[in-house]
Parts: C-alpha cells; structure tokens; sequence
C-alpha cells in the first residue's frame, strides 16, 4: 500500500490542501476552545504544566520540611503541621507529579514519535485530563482549609481508619486517589491502542522507538496496578464513610490485607515513573553520542522484564510485618534478579557512548548523572532487598535516602534531559546551554548533599517522619548538611525557571531538528501543525530519520477535509483502513464534573452517589450524539496508497 514519491512534500499536496488540513484540524480558539480542546499535544501541554505546579508545591513543602530539621528541638513547625506536610510531599510527587508527568510526556510525543495526528480516542483522553486535575485541586482545598491527609502517602491502617483519623482528610487522600487513578487508566488505554493501531506504515513493532516500547510497557503496567490502589482506597473510603469493616480485625478485616494491596500498586509505581525515564535515556544517548544504540533488542528485552518483575516485589516493603521466611526468601530473590536487566540496561548505554563520539550537550550531562545516581540507588536498593539488613533499616532515614536517589536520581534526572532535549521541538526555540549546565550542576551536587547523608543518618538511629530531635541525638550537623544541599536543589529549579520562561519568548530559533536526531517527531516542524505530519510518512529503517532514502516516501490518499487517521496492522503496521476523529467537545469536561460530584460529594453524603452519575448520564448522550461534529465534507475518492 505505501507509495514511493520523488520529493513527495512538494508534490503531493498544493496549497490548497494544506489549507484544508489546517482548517479541518484547527483547534477551536477563546476560551471556549481551551475547554473543549481535545489535540494531543494541547492536552499534554497542560497535563505538563499542572504536574510542574504540583512539582514545585511538593519541592515547597519539602523545602520547609528541611528548614524544620535544619537544628534540633525546632518550633517552626507543630506536629501536626508536619504530619500534613510529609503526606502532602509524599501524595503530591506520586500522584499528582510523577505519574502524571510521564504520562503527559507520552501524550505528547508517542503520537509524533509513531507519525499519527492525534492519539485515539481523544475525547477520552480530555476526560483524563480533568479528572486528573479535579483530584489536585480537591487534596490541595483540603489542605489550605487545613483538611489535608496527615496519616502519609501510604495511608497505613488502622491508622487512617476511622478510629485513629476522625473527619474527612483521610477521606480527601482516598477520593484524590481514586481521581488520579482513573486519569492514569485513561491515558494507559489510549497510548496502548495508539502505539499499537496508528503506526505509521513501515513502523513494524522491530522498528518501534525504544521510548515508545518504554511506554507501552508502562501503560500495561498502569493497567494492571493501578486498580489494586483503586479499590483499595476504595474500600479505605467505604470503612470510613459507611461502616464496612475490611480492615477491622475487630469484625474480621485484615489491616495487612491493605499493606498487600497499597504495595502490589505502590512498588510498580516506581516503576511506572522509571521505565518512561529509561526511554529517554535510550533516545538521547544515541542522539549525543552520534552512533546507532548498542543493543537494541537486549534493551527491549530489559524494558519488558522490568516490568514483569515489578510485580514479584511488592513484599519487601512488608518483611517486618512477621511473613514466613519462605515468602521473604522468594521475594529477596525477585527484589534482587530485577538488578539483573537494569544492568543489561546500563552496560548498553556506557557501551553506546564508548564507541561514540559524545557531544557533552545539557540533556546528555543529565544522562550521566542519572546513570551515577541509579547506580547508588540501585546498590541500596540491593541491600534493603536482604531481609536482615532491611529489618535494621526499616523506617529509618537510610530508606529514605534510597528512595530519593531512586526517584530523583532515576525519574527526575532523565526527566530534565528530555526537557532540554524536546523542549525546542515544543516551543520551536532552543533553551539556554549556559543556564542548562549551571542548573545541571546545582541540582547534581544539591541532591549528593541532601540524600548523601541521609544514608548514616538511618545508621545513627533517625527514624522517618519525626517533626524534631533532641540535642544529644548528634543528627544536626548532618541535618544541616541535608537542608543546605535541598537550597541548592532548589536555586537549579529557579535557574530551570528562568531559563524556560527567557527561552521560550527570546530563545535561539530551533528549526525542525537541532540535535540531528533520529525518530519521526524531528521530521515535521517545531512546533508541530495542529495535524501533525502533512503526509503520514513511511518507515523505512529502525532509525525512521537516519535510514530513509532520499525520495522520502509517504502515504496518499488520506482525507484532507475532515480529521483523518491512518490505522495499521498491529504487527507490520501495513495500512489497514481510515478513521475519523471525533471533534472538539464540552462532553469529556462535563462527564469529569459529574465524576466529580459522585466523589467529592461521596465524602459528605451517600446521595452522591445517586446525583453524580443521574449528571453523568445527559454528558455522555452529548458525547456520544457529536462524535463527527465537522464542518467540513467528506473527501471523495480518496484511498490510502
């Protein structure tokens, strides 16, 4: 089916069309159009956006944690105020920003990466966004009306159980939850039937980006933890709401069986926010390095494993909760042989920028420093993985440290370098290399001198979420330590800052591909037009840019009139028919409000339960009544080629 043209750009379509196509997917404008928006790339934008603010409120509240902890015997801060703001930390940068940013950073690229014009179902995909943000904002009004968590992330009962946690913070922890998880099962169905069903023909699934392989092995990860969290904040709410008792040992619950659910989601997390992160790793590296990656496959092969032993972990954040030592031993075992393809992982990037010749550019310094970081983190990682050694550490400030390299280090870390990396295909202007380095090394030496010394912090006995210490414990100076590094952490968010906001209104023009790189996303211009690619392009090589032949083949036939998509054949990827995208729509914003009475109002009246979804009904009749609401006519005779 695909057709091969000489210089097909040129000649396949007059001005004409191309004004067809900016007209048939031209974005609605005003106001209005913010809200029935339902472009890939105008949802991701904001999905980035809203999980930076809740980056930079979680870095706040951590900041005035370590200002706290900065001299012992501290009065900043009352217990209660500190209890708040460590679960706040905690629910804030796992729900609210590591998940989310990954996910938008998917719907973003995966769709230019894999040349379609827009991700499928994107209604669904608005949907997800507004529910997403419902959640933030009703934890973040619960705790400026001082109604915020304090029981910590991870909502242990019976301690959030309505006994210990009486009012309604538990309560707001639980439905922000349950909000977020459902904007993350949203966005996992949408990227897998994207990734699978719009290749660009050509684009086998031998051929697919490693970072688009990265991501369809996290949506199948999202897919299959994030309901264990569901319903366990679910069950949480309805103990608290209307007297069930599946964690009151008093009437036959368990209070492990919440530990076992929390935690078959809560490890996989981690890796849910990793593996997109190795995906950028695996695309700049070979872009800086200026060679094809070293070993491909194995790498595929590592991202899969990965997350297939997500799952066999879980339990050893429970090994002092008494397990048999046969359980412990098969899960030491799992916790362990996950090392095994991360460092496959690792020897393929140090072997591709080995054998290359690396231009030391900002995204790659914030490779490197991811590299060193996970190493640390994955050695500690090994050790709290050893039953014994993880019976001393337990709840101490050793884990804490291992947890901040690994998600610092491994999330954070390769996050920057895909911002400095795509930020000009974005915004079409190049960010400033100058501040990119000053905030590379502030927030590398920042996180050594905060995290660092957390690690004999644990050893000397400093348990976690403790709000002070007395003077005899010896902890100040190393607390000290700890909070001037978090300033340094936090002068390279405010050199990022700058640099983002001088660069997007006064930055270098970007053209369409500075860094020479590989994949399809550089292939079109930066900003990408609202429909993405005029021409669906046809892949020719695993290195869709690098391998191309000079006449450039691309696909005909598609409509120019109304919104079309191109689907492919979920191996090969041949052309297997056309499908036209459902119109901007008020429907996914109505439908995320009436989920939203039904949980929020859950928290106050059982009636909730009757009113939201008696709201949802009539938004999703409209959803579903302007499914092809264009304007435009059908194209006639036009086919794939």
């Amino acid at each position: 089916m695909a057709h091969t043209e000489a210089h097909a750009t040129a000649s396949l379509l007059d001005a004409g069309g191309r004004a067809e196509m900016e007209r048939s997917w031209r974005p609605e404008p005003g106001f209005w159009g913010w809200l029935v928006a339902v472009d890939h790339k105008s949802i991701a934008k904001r999905y980035i956006a809203t999980a930076f603010i809740f980056f930079l409120l979680g870095g706040l509240e951590a900041m005035v944690m370590r200002i706290q902890l900065a001299r012992p015997e501290n009065g900043l801060l009352s217990p209660d105020q500190y209890n708040q703001l460590f679960t706040m930390h905690g629910t804030t940068m796992m729900f609210l920003f590591g998940v989310p940013v990954q996910i938008a950073v998917a719907l973003y690229f995966v769709p230019l990466m894999v040349g379609t014009r827009n991700v499928a179902f994107p209604r669904l995909n608005a949907f997800g966004y507004w529910t997403y943000l419902i959640g933030g904002v009703l934890l973040y009004s619960g705790f400026i009306l001082n109604t915020g968590p304090d029981a910590g992330w991870f909502n242990y009962v019976p301690l959030s159980g309505p006994q210990y946690s009486p009012g309604k913070r538990i309560d707001v922890w639980a439905q922000t939850v349950t909000f977020t998880e459902i904007a993350s099962l949203v966005a996992a169905v949408t990227l897998i039937v994207t990734i699978l069903k719009q290749r660009a023909p050509g684009m086998s699934l031998n051929r697919l980006p490693l970072y688009v392989w990265s991501i369809l092995v996290t949506a199948v990860v999202i897919l299959f933890a994030m309901p264990s969290v569901a319903l366990a904040s679910m069950m949480l709410a309805m103990d608290r709401l209307i007297g069930t008792h599946f964690f009151n040992p008093a009437e036959g619950g368990d209070p492990l069986l919440w530990q076992h659910l929390f935690w078959f989601f809560g490890h996989p997390e981690v890796y849910i926010m990793f593996i997109p992160a190795t995906g950028f790793v695996s695309e700049i590296i070979p872009v800086f390095a200026r060679r094809k990656m070293f070993g491909h496959t194995p790498l595929v092969l590592s991202l899969v494993a990965t997350g297939f032993l997500a799952f066999g972990l879980w339990v050893h954040h429970m090994f002092t909760t008494g397990l048999p030592q046969l359980g412990q031993s098969f899960f030491t075992a799992a916790s362990l042989m996950i090392a095994i393809p991360n460092g496959v992982q690792i020897f393929c990037w140090i072997a591709t920028l080995w054998a290359g010749r690396p231009r030391f550019a900002t995204p790659l310094l914030f490779v490197i420093g991811f590299i060193v970081l996970f190493v640390c983190g994955g050695i500690t990682g090994v050790m709290v993985a050893s039953v014994p050694f993880d019976q001393q550490a337990h709840d101490t400030y050793f884990v804490v440290a291992h947890l901040h390299y690994v998600q610092i280090g491994a999330f954070v870390f390769p996050l920057f370098g895909a911002f400095y990396y795509w930020f000009p295909k974005v915004m079409g202007r190049m960010l400033s290399e100058t501040l990119g380095k000053v905030h590379f090394w502030l927030f590398f030496v920042g996180m050594n001198v905060t995290f660092f010394p957390m690690h004999f912090l644990g050893f000397m006995g400093m348990t976690r979420r403790v709000y002070t210490y007395p003077v005899e414990a010896g902890w100040a100076p190393l607390n000290l330590m700890a909070t001037v590094g978090a300033a340094l952490m936090a002068a390279g968010i405010l050199t990022f800052l700058a640099n983002v906001f001088t660069s997007a209104r006064r930055g270098a023009p970007a053209g369409d591909d500075p860094w020479g790189s590989h994949t399809l996303e550089w292939g079109t211009a930066s900003p990408p037009p609202a429909y993405n690619f005029l021409h669906i392009p046809v892949v020719q090589g695993l290195y869709a840019l690098w391998e191309r032949t000079p006449d450039r083949p691309v696909v005909t036939g598609m409509g120019t009139r109304r919104p079309e998509v191109l689907l492919t054949t979920v191996l090969d990827a041949e052309p297997d028919a056309r499908y036209e995208h459902p119109g901007p729509s008020i429907a996914p914003l109505l439908c995320a409000l009436a989920v939203g009475v039904t949980f929020i109002g859950g928290i106050f009246t059982t009636w909730a339960f009757v009113v939201g979804p008696a709201l949802l009904f009539p938004a999703l009749l409209v959803w579903m009544t302007t499914q092809d609401d264009h304007d435009g006519p059908r194209t006639e005779g036009e086919e794939p080629a």
